[in-house]
């Protein structure tokens, strides 16, 4: 929406009153000019030569013949005519104007009146259609509405945005949270089934299939859970003072047998060391997804560069792989809950599709953010932004 001049609702209504009030003053005024201009004019048209130049050598100064000066308005103008009372021509004059003004006054009100009328009642409108369940509504702003009002229908339009794409999401995830605690519940219901019913052994290799989808629901289980604790700003993080190079080697030493048998090679570039106060465990289990999840959609590439470098407040790791990468138009739902890009190689690659975004709400928890975007040469570049925080944050 193209942004135009909008008054503040102060100077809206204040503007409003002063012109219709001022205006209106100024409008009876005019015509009680106007009434004395042209009845003055009349009369004078109409007075003998002789009388109206003696006139108006007295009208400038009446005091030379005061007498004959009134004497010539009242054979003019009436004898009534300087009558102070509330009978008077003039009196009349002004109820007669009073009376026709005040139509206009109401309906030049209701006019000046009628943007912030109709954009207080678009705003209900659409508050009585979200009351409803349609968070798809928006309001339109009217034209010279106050400032205030065009600022909240524009916060508005924002939260419906926001609470439609929070229903999107949530409807999303509950169907692919359904679907994926069913799948190995499924499982181990029915391999225990199986062996109630004498279709296999209970035998150890029976039992640890079974096991490995209750660890695997269990894993599930605690991902949810993290995310929900995200979600509520209740993640609490355990920080100390930390090396992120260290952290960085740590947990590329513990995935070194995976990348040795996926033929991948993982290296790591840091400008000195990289002291940081944070969680080493939330951090860890963020570098460990994001190393996990090049190794299983980018081990075509045959190589994951991880690079430390030192901001100006903060740090920023960035994650470069070789592989296919992914769609352009993926990038901005790479972090959402249970989005992949190959739903079936991800499922059957073991990953849940929650991986990204619990990378994403520990890094926010931490004052920072994870972003993706496709290098140049092919590949996929995830970037991690981590803060210093102020003491008093601290």
């Amino acid at each position: 929406m193209s942004r135009l001049h909008y008054q503040s609702l102060w100077r809206w209504i204040c503007v409003r009153i002063l012109a219709l009030a001022i205006g209106t003053v100024v409008v009876i005024a005019l015509c009680m000019w106007l009434r004395f201009a042209i009845e003055n004019l009349w009369v004078l048209h109409h007075m003998p030569l002789s009388i109206r130049q003696e006139f108006l050598r007295l009208h400038g100064n009446p005091e030379l013949n005061l007498v004959r000066f009134h004497q010539i308005v009242d054979e003019g103008w009436g004898a009534r005519y300087s009558d102070p009372s509330i009978a008077s021509a003039d009196w009349i004059m002004v109820g007669i104007l009073v009376v026709v003004m005040i139509p206009f006054i109401v309906l030049l009100g209701l006019k000046a009146a009628r943007p912030l009328s109709a954009q207080f009642s678009r705003l209900a409108d659409a508050a009585g259609a979200v009351s409803k369940g349609d968070f798809r509504t928006r309001v339109e702003p009217v034209k010279n509405a106050p400032a205030e009002l065009i600022q909240f229908t524009e916060d508005f339009n924002i939260m419906m945005q926001q609470l439609a794409g929070y229903e999107r999401e949530l409807r999303a995830s509950h169907v692919a949270m359904a679907h994926e605690l069913r799948s190995p519940l499924t499982a181990a219901v029915g391999r225990l089934q199986g062996m109630l019913d004498g279709v296999f052994q209970p035998e150890p290799k029976q039992l640890a299939m079974v096991m490995k989808q209750l660890l695997h629901l269990n894993r599930l289980i605690d991902e949810l859970h993290l995310l929900s604790l995200a979600d509520a700003g209740q993640l609490n993080l355990s920080k100390s003072q930390l090396d992120l190079v260290e952290l960085l080697r740590e947990r590329v030493a513990w995935l070194k047998p995976q990348a040795t048998a996926a033929g991948m090679t993982l290296s790591i570039t840091a400008e000195g060391t990289g002291s940081y106060l944070g969680d080493p465990f939330r951090l860890g289990q963020v570098f460990g997804i994001l190393m996990d999840n090049a190794l299983r959609y980018a081990a075509i590439g045959k190589n994951l560069d991880i690079r430390l470098q030192r901001l100006v407040s903060g740090y920023e790791i960035t994650f470069r792989d070789c592989g296919p990468g992914v769609d352009a138009d993926f990038l901005p739902l790479m972090f959402d809950r249970f989005t992949r890009a190959e739903s079936s190689r991800a499922r059957h690659s073991g990953g849940s599709g929650l991986g990204l975004s619990i990378a994403r709400a520990i890094c926010e928890a931490h004052g920072g953010n994870v972003s993706a975007s496709l290098a140049e040469n092919g590949g996929l570049v995830i970037s991690v932004r981590l803060p210093e925080m102020p003491p008093a944050t601290q």
